[in-house]
């Protein structure tokens, strides 16, 4: 499957954004969706994932301001991110693994990576 990320911006501290994932190649509904980020000199983070039984999961520090969602008709995930904080700032990638029911907040279990796309908060 091929990922494409997009949906970044530039938005002030308290804005929202959404992310979309938007795959090729194979269809999600069997398929999980985890999306990552990477501030600048931090390593790679798992933001959430979605599975393709519905299960969602989050990082402690986006709970209640995040929500991770599918079309199955536009096969894209999306990652609706809302009181954005300077902190959020990092370049956001989605992955997929295959016929998966799970989801993995490791990126070792993932098998395709879109491009990422920068999310820039300010204060």
């Amino acid at each position: 499957v091929q990922l494409q990320a997009s949906g970044g911006g530039s938005v002030q501290s308290g804005d929202s954004l959404r992310l979309s994932c938007a795959a090729s190649g194979s269809t999600l509904d069997s398929t999980t969706i985890g999306w990552f980020r990477q501030a600048p000199g931090k390593e790679r983070e798992w933001v959430s994932c979605l599975s393709s039984d519905g299960s969602t999961a989050y990082r402690e520090s986006v709970k209640g301001r995040f929500t991770i969602s599918r079309d199955n008709v536009m096969n894209t995930v999306y990652l609706q991110m809302d009181s954005l904080k300077v902190e959020d700032t990092a370049v956001y990638y989605c992955a997929a693994r295959g016929k998966s029911r799970l989801c993995y907040t490791s990126g070792d279990y993932y098998d395709s990576w879109g491009r990422g796309t920068q999310v820039t908060v300010s204060s």
